[in-house]
C-alpha cells in the first residue's frame, strides 16, 4: 500500500510539472521590440498564459518579459532568467541592473532575461486600491500597537482582505509561487531554450525551488540568493524576522559603538541597543509629528539590508536624539506600487492557509514583543490572509531533490530577512542537488551584492562555467578590492527596493 501511495504521489507531482509544461511548449516566439520607458538595448515582449493553469482554454494573462543579449554572442551558452524577490517585486529593469553588477564572464555567457511576475507591474497588474493612509509601510508590515494591541492591526487586514476581494478577486487566487513557476517555463519556451538558467534573490529564491522542483528537465544552472525556508510558507517565515533582527541589530550597535565620538549614541554596544530602545518608545509616547515609534522601527529594520546603510542610520538616530525627524518613507508609489502590494497578499494568502484566530495572534504578538524588542512583536502580527477570502487552489509545493546536482545557495550568514537557518532547511530539502556558500556578512543580498570574493567567484564560476562545489562551502570576510562606488551602492539599493517584505 505504502509502494502505492508513493507511486500516486510521484504521478501526481509528474502531472502537476506535465500541466505547466503542456502549454509552456505551445508558447509562440516572442516579439522583441523597445521597451517603453527603460533605456536601449534593453528590449521587452509580452507573454500570453492561462490564468488557470487547469483551465488552459480559458481567460488569459500577459506577462511582460525583458531581455538584455549577451555582450560576446560566441561567448553564449543561453538565457539567465532573473527575479529580485518580492513577493510583488517588478523585474522588467532588472538585466539592466545586474549587467552593471557582473562581470563580464557572466554578460557574455548570458542574455539576462528580466519579467514581472503574474499581477505585477506591466503583467496584468492587479490591485487592492488602496488609499495613501493604507499605504504607511508600518501598517503594511504591521507593526502592533505600543502596548501590543493588535485591534487596529486586525481593522487594517480586514478592510484590505475586503477590497482587494472586490478589486481583483478573479485574479488574485491564482497569483501564486507555482503559477508564477508555470510561467516562468513558458517564457523558456518562447526564448526557445531547452534548458534556463536562473538567478533569484530573496522571495526569489523559493520560487527559483519552486521552479527548479517542478520543472527538473528544464533547469539548467540555478542559484538561489539570500535564501527563504521552505518549510512553512509564509507565516513562519515572518516569524523568523523577529530573531534575525536582533541577530542583525547587533552588527550595527557594534559598527555604531566604535564611532561613538561621531554619533554619541553608546559606547559599547549594549549601550547603542538601549538607545534605539529608549527612542523607540519616545516617539511611542510623544510622536515627533507623524514619525511614531512604528515608522522609526520600520526603517531601522530596512536599514539593516545593507552595512552602507549604516552611517545614514546613525545620523538620522542623533537627528531624532535632538528632536529632528527625517521625513517619513512614503508608500510604494502609484500603480506599480499598489499592484506590487496586491501581488504580496495573493502570493503570501494563496500559497498557504494562514491560522485565523485573533487571539492566537495576539497571544504570538506578545511573546514576540519581550522576546524580540528590536521588532517589538511585528513578525507575529495579524496579516490580511488571516481574513482571505479564498482558500489555496492547490497545496503548497513540497520542495525535494529529485534532479540534477544544479543548484547553489549564497547567503550571508546574519541576513535580516531571510535567515541562515532557512538556507539550511532548503540545503536539507535539496538534499544533493544544491550546495550552500555562506559569507560571514551582514545584510540582505549576497552574490553581486556583498563584495565577499570567495563567495562571489564560486558563483560566477558556477553559472559561467557550470562547476558546482564538491561541499558546502563556508567563506570568511575577505572582501573584493574596488575603490568606493557610489553608483554601484545605488543600484543594489534599487534592487532591495523590491524585496518587499522580503
Amino acid at each position: 500500500m505504502r509502494k502505492r501511495l508513493m507511486a500516486l504521489g510521484m504521478c501526481a507531482l509528474i502531472l502537476a510539472s506535465t500541466l505547466g509544461a503542456t502549454s509552456a511548449n505551445a508558447a509562440p516566439a516572442l516579439d522583441w521590440q523597445p521597451c517603453q520607458g527603460l533605456p536601449a538595448p534593453l528590449e521587452c515582449a509580452t507573454l500570453t498564459v492561462p490564468l488557470d493553469y487547469r483551465n488552459p482554454g480559458g481567460a488569459k494573462l500577459d506577462v511582460a518579459v525583458s531581455r538584455l543579449k549577451s555582450t560576446n554572442p560566441q561567448a553564449r551558452r543561453g538565457a539567465l532568467l532573473l527575479n529580485p524577490g518580492g513577493p510583488g517585486g517588478s523585474g522588467l529593469d532588472l538585466p539592466l541592473a545586474i549587467a552593471q553588477l557582473s562581470p563580464a564572464s557572466l554578460t557574455d555567457a548570458y542574455d539576462l532575461i528580466g519579467f514581472d511576475p503574474r499581477g505585477t507591474g506591466k503583467s496584468s497588474p492587479v490591485t487592492c486600491a488602496l488609499t495613501p493612509e493604507q499605504l504607511d509601510q508600518s501598517k503594511v508590515i504591521p507593526y502592533p500597537a505600543p502596548n501590543g494591541d493588535i485591534a487596529e492591526n486586525v481593522a487594517y487586514a480586514k478592510q484590505v482582505a475586503k477590497q482587494c476581494r472586490e478589486h481583483s478577486g478573479k485574479v488574485l487566487p491564482f497569483i501564486t509561487t507555482q503559477n508564477t513557476a508555470r510561467d516562468m517555463d513558458g517564457i523558456r519556451a518562447a526564448l526557445g531554450e531547452k534548458k534556463i538558467s536562473y538567478l533569484g534573490y530573496s522571495y526569489g529564491s523559493y520560487l527559483g525551488a519552486v521552479y527548479t522542483t517542478m520543472f527538473p528537465a528544464q533547469s539548467d544552472r540555478i542559484v538561489l540568493d539570500s535564501v527563504v525556508d521552505p518549510r512553512e510558507v509564509w507565516r513562519t517565515v515572518w516569524q523568523q524576522w523577529g530573531p534575525s533582527n536582533e541577530e542583525r541589530f547587533e552588527d550595527f550597535a557594534k559598527w555604531a559603538a566604535l564611532r561613538d565620538p561621531s554619533y554619541g549614541l553608546g559606547a559599547t554596544p549594549a549601550a547603542v541597543r538601549a538607545t534605539y530602545l529608549n527612542l523607540a518608545a519616545k516617539l511611542d509616547k510623544a510622536p515627533l509629528g507623524s514619525y511614531t515609534g512604528n515608522i522609526f522601527r520600520g526603517q531601522v529594520r530596512g536599514a539593516l539590508y545593507d552595512d552602507h546603510n549604516f552611517a545614514i542610520m546613525a545620523k538620522q538616530i542623533q537627528g531624532l536624539l535632538g528632536g529632528q525627524a527625517p521625513p517619513p518613507p512614503s508608500g510604494p508609489p502609484g500603480d506599480e506600487g499598489q499592484s506590487s502590494l496586491a501581488t504580496l497578499w495573493g502570493v503570501a494568502c494563496d500559497d498557504a492557509t494562514w491560522p485565523g484566530s485573533i487571539a492566537q495572534h495576539q497571544r504570538d504578538v506578545l511573546v514576540y514583543k519581550q522576546r524580540y524588542p528590536i521588532t517589538a512583536g511585528m513578525p507575529s502580527n495579524v496579516w490580511p490572509c488571516a481574513f482571505w477570502p479564498t482558500k489555496p487552489i492547490e497545496p503548497p509545493l513540497r520542495i525535494g531533490d529529485r534532479g540534477p546536482s544544479n543548484v547553489l545557495l549564497t547567503q550571508n550568514q546574519r541576513d535580516p530577512a531571510t535567515p541562515l537557518v532557512g538556507a539550511k532547511a532548503m540545503r536539507a530539502a535539496l538534499g544533493d542537488r544544491a550546495r550552500l556558500v555562506t559569507a560571514d556578512a551582514g545584510g540582505h543580498g549576497a552574490y553581486l551584492f556583498q563584495e565577499n570574493a570567495c563567495l562571489t567567484n564560486t558563483a560566477t564560476t558556477f553559472l559561467v562555467n557550470g562547476r558546482l562545489p564538491a561541499r558546502d562551502i563556508r567563506c570568511g570576510t575577505e572582501l573584493s578590492k574596488r575603490a568606493d562606488d557610489p553608483a554601484r551602492d545605488r543600484i543594489v539599493q534599487d534592487i532591495q527596493s523590491k524585496q518587499f517584505p522580503l
